[in-house]
């Protein structure tokens, strides 16, 4: 599952550089998902989406920080936990029971980003 910033979030940005996957992005910027990763062009994500990994998307959030879910592993193949919940001074970075993965699917999910 990826994680989600919730509105306690105090916009420090301690969680934005610990993101293995350039997940975490500032609240109103746009994000890509060739931002971090190995992905550039036409790309078929996982789920199956056609995408220009090129293009800007729109923002998560226009007030904090965000996680993109489609781009958060829950830093697995990185680290043992989420860096931006370990990082994070008021506890705001918790799992999103809007986007539940298995732990194949994150693994899976890091190995498109960054094949190696």
């Amino acid at each position: 599952m990826a994680i989600i910033i919730t509105d306690e979030c105090i916009n420090c940005g301690a969680c934005e550089p610990e993101c293995p996957n350039t997940a975490i992005y500032e609240g109103a910027d746009d994000w890509r998902y060739s931002d971090g990763t190995s992905l550039n062009g036409d790309v078929v994500l996982p789920d199956g989406k056609s995408v220009n990994a090129d293009d800007a998307q729109d923002p998560v959030s226009d007030e904090i920080y965000y996680i993109v879910p489609d781009k958060c592993t829950e830093c697995k193949g990185f680290h043992e936990e989420p860096q931006c919940a370990a990082v994070c001074p008021v506890d705001c970075c918790v799992p999103d029971d809007d986007h539940v993965e298995s732990e194949e699917e994150l693994l899976g999910k890091q190995q498109f980003m960054h094949p190696e």
